[in-house]
């Protein structure tokens, strides 16, 4: 209808395309006996146009050939904007099912449905189909060839996110952790060296979402790292840099304390570090109220039941030395 009232003043409807007197004399376009015609001479520049005016058979057809290209301008952009409403639905939907299957810890279902749209431009199915191939290398039956490339196609995912959006916070989260895990396989050098962008990767997470637990968690993880890097790892980074990367037992335990602020019992890793961070500061108490937490956190992921083993162990050997 809307394409309809714009064409209508086209259409040949009553006294035609209007009285020839309606057209402007005063341009050079006479209707047929008048003396207009007289009082107006021809231009030269104009003659093909009067040459069309004088034929209301080719009128009619130029005029229609107009009508239709219009016409077909007008279903081109309704269909455009109706493929561009398609495809924003249809990412919409692939994102709640990806979300939908994250939450239920399908790691492999999720793997298969985010990689046939491992082509897309869209930064949120990016980051996404990025954490779902660390996933699936994290899995234990995964093997250490499989788990390689994996990681390399993570990085490269959480790349494409970030270049696609540089404002979302999860591509900067899931781009510093994919660095950081290809530096397993390229060198303690090459980890080093990585170790300022993942800070600033993180620090920009933290920035565009400081409500997000995970990029705090994350910022904590890489300074507990840092604290307790061997000696050997401290004398490469000083090679390496005038100023190497270095934090504090006291500097990670703030921001694993802020996570939990923001989004208490997220993550039973959270917990976990928290028991082992008190554990480097000497706090025993404090160290068993968190570790037995983390032992008693739901386990919905293998990471959980890796997580709950590792406290409950910890905790006996805490209760061994007491």
């Amino acid at each position: 209808m809307a394409v309809a009232a714009r064409l209508w003043r086209f259409l040949p409807l009553g006294r035609g395309l209007g009285s020839w007197r309606e057209l402007p004399a005063a341009a050079g376009i006479a209707a047929p006996g008048d003396s207009a015609a007289l009082r107006y001479p021809r231009r030269p520049a104009l003659a093909a146009p009067y040459r069309v005016m004088g034929n209301p058979g080719t009128l009619k057809k130029g005029l229609l050939v107009s009508v239709l290209s219009y016409l077909g301008f007008e279903t081109y952009q309704v269909i455009s904007q109706a493929a561009v409403v398609h495809a924003t639905a249809k990412v919409e939907e692939i994102l709640e099912q990806a979300d939908y299957l994250y939450e239920s810890g399908e790691t492999e279902k999720l793997y298969q449905l985010l990689s046939q749209y491992k082509e897309s431009d869209d930064a949120e199915l990016l980051w996404r189909l990025a954490r779902a191939s660390r996933d699936v290398a994290q899995l234990s039956r995964t093997s250490e060839e499989e788990k390689k490339l994996l990681v390399y196609e993570a990085l490269e995912y959480a790349k494409r996110a970030l270049e696609k959006n540089e404002s979302n916070f999860a591509a900067h989260k899931w781009y510093a952790i994919c660095i950081s895990d290809v530096g397993d396989y390229e060198g303690i050098k090459v980890k080093i060296a990585n170790a300022y962008v993942i800070k600033e990767h993180f620090e920009k997470a933290i920035e565009l979402n400081p409500k997000d637990a995970t990029s705090i968690h994350l910022m904590g993880i890489w300074c507990y790292t840092f604290a307790e890097m061997p000696w050997y790892q401290r004398r490469i980074a000083k090679m390496l840099f005038a100023t190497p990367p270095s934090s504090t037992y006291e500097e990670a335990l703030g921001y694993f304390h802020r996570a939990e602020q923001v989004d208490p019992n997220f993550y039973s890793k959270n917990l976990l570090l928290l028991g082992k961070t008190y554990l480097r500061l000497h706090n025993k108490k404090l160290a068993a109220f968190w570790l037995m937490k983390a032992k008693d956190y739901p386990a919905h992921t293998e990471e959980d039941k890796q997580i709950q083993t590792e406290a409950a162990q910890l905790l006996t050997s805490f209760s061994d030395k007491n």
